[in-house]
């Protein structure tokens, strides 16, 4: 099956989104747990590495999962992929 400008374009956007999420999925989870310590010197609700280790990544990876569930919903309609009713 050939492959389209329309769907070559479609899959762009899908793994540039996908690797950006990926990137801030790597930062929340290791760079951040890297310099906890560091992080412990600011004080938000208690020291700041301890937060983003007990709360703050869980609360980002939230955020991660719904914005590229409406990302994915709103490019699948703008290129007619969308799963719906039966018109």
């Amino acid at each position: 099956m050939q492959l389209t400008d329309k769907h070559k374009e479609y899959w762009q956007k899908t793994l540039r989104m996908t690797g950006l999420l990926l990137a801030i999925w790597f930062v929340a989870t290791f760079v951040v747990e890297y310099f906890a310590r560091e992080l412990n010197s600011i004080t938000f609700i208690g020291p700041l590495g301890f937060y983003m280790s007990a709360q703050g990544s869980l609360i980002i990876y939230v955020l991660i999962i719904g914005f590229y569930a409406r990302y994915m919903n709103n490019l699948d309609q703008e290129y007619g992929v969308h799963e719906g009713e039966d018109e």
